[in-house]
């Protein structure tokens, strides 16, 4: 039975997507340590555990533990309880393992397909947001508002540009700092909150005059930042895999930035603008709002490169936004922490529709389960052996 009625993806582009194979490269420090680590526990896992299961169990736990300490400090200011820290690091250990070994049990199950790339990538987009706010969280950025900002969508750009390069290349590439090294350094920092308590991040480091703690993470954060922006674009500018170096489908190397500014910059005009400090009072519901629709535009990237088709500029997440900038236009007519709830609430749906409709045309088209193994289906048994580059593949 089919919920929807407007497809979202046309014969063609399912067509292409059935025909899309996944590639990928990494060249990543820890990797290599803790693919024992993976090994032993995809070897764990019951052969009837659908992969596209273990991804949403990973990401549940993440945003379960991130919004515990959320509930405790909504505004990034408020020191969260010790024990909520020590929650998130293995909230965020099990999502990163989970995250892992999905690929690895599609291969056990012989169960890969394009959705399952699909659906990972999407979980991913999800859950980056929740990585970075937790991670300023923990650290109280919420006395430094604008860095919170830059932080948070230092994330969720860097997700956003490895995804455009893939549009552009046709391969993900993983860097030698990358997913896996910023994950479980977010670990680490919710462990020293955890063990010493939120307020360790302001103490002064010796011999440098009112240089605290925390400053070295914004010092890391533009370093590799920067280190990884300049290895994107250097794909993005000469790697395009299309007529004349463009994209997979054939379009403009630049056009991606397009959609994704249309999220960045009124993000930061509404925040510059309101006159009641909407952003600075409400940090963490302020970027799970605009982070939502920068998950589901690089939704709607991810889709565009599997399917090797030509990227929508408009979104209808997009709406949400669009009310906080009206009311901010007509003099704040609504009070804006209401106006803010009503753009998380459309932006969270209109993600989950996209996604949820998304999935179950591919699965009427590959004429698959999204959350169930084939009945008598294809089952290779436990490999205990996998490269570097089998990470997230499916």
């Amino acid at each position: 039975m089919q919920f929807y009625k407007e497809k979202l993806l046309s014969p063609g582009q399912l067509k292409r997507l059935n025909e899309h194979k996944y590639s990928c490269t990494s060249v990543s420090l820890m990797d290599p340590f803790l693919q024992p680590w993976w090994n032993w526990l995809v070897s764990k896992v019951p052969l009837w555990l659908a992969p596209n299961a273990i991804t949403v169990l990973g990401l549940t736990v993440n945003i379960l533990t991130t919004l515990i300490l959320v509930w405790y400090s909504p505004d990034a200011k408020i020191e969260a309880p010790r024990w909520a820290c020590l929650l998130c690091a293995l909230g965020l250990f099990v999502y990163q393992s989970l995250d892992a070994i999905d690929g690895k049990q599609a291969r056990r199950t012989g169960t890969q397909s394009p959705l399952g790339e699909l659906f990972d990538h999407g979980c991913d987009s999800i859950s980056t947001v929740f990585v970075a706010l937790s991670a300023c969280i923990a650290v109280q950025l919420g006395y430094y508002p604008t860095w919170m900002f830059f932080q948070c969508f230092c994330a969720i750009t860097l997700f956003y540009c490895a995804h455009w390069q893939t549009y552009v290349s046709g391969t993900l590439r993983f860097g030698k700092v990358d997913v896996t090294e910023a994950q479980f350094t977010i670990i680490g920092i919710h462990i020293i909150s955890g063990i010493f308590g939120p307020s360790i991040w302001m103490t002064e480091i010796p011999y440098i005059d009112g240089f605290e703690l925390k400053y070295l993470i914004g010092v890391m954060t533009v370093v590799c930042t920067l280190a990884n922006l300049y290895s994107m674009f250097s794909v993005i500018f000469t790697g395009g895999v299309g007529k004349n170096g463009s994209t997979v489908a054939g379009t403009s190397v630049l056009s991606p930035i397009i959609p994704f500014s249309f999220v960045v910059v009124p993000a930061f005009i509404i925040y510059r603008k309101s006159a009641e400090n909407v952003y600075e009072n409400h940090p963490a519901l302020y970027i799970l709002a605009f982070g939502m629709v920068a998950a589901k535009v690089t939704n709607r990237l991810v889709v565009a490169h599997m399917t090797k088709n030509e990227m929508q500029y408009l979104d209808t997440a997009l709406i949400g936004p669009a009310m906080l900038f009206l009311n901010q236009y007509f003099n704040f007519f609504i009070k804006e922490y209401y106006v803010l709830w009503l753009c998380l609430i459309w932006v969270t749906l209109d993600l989950l529709r996209y996604c949820s409709q998304v999935c179950l045309e591919i699965c009427d088209h590959l004429k698959i389960r999204l959350f169930r193994i084939p009945t008598g289906g294809h089952r290779i048994g436990t490999s205990q052996t996998s490269t570097i580059t089998e990470k997230n593949e499916w």
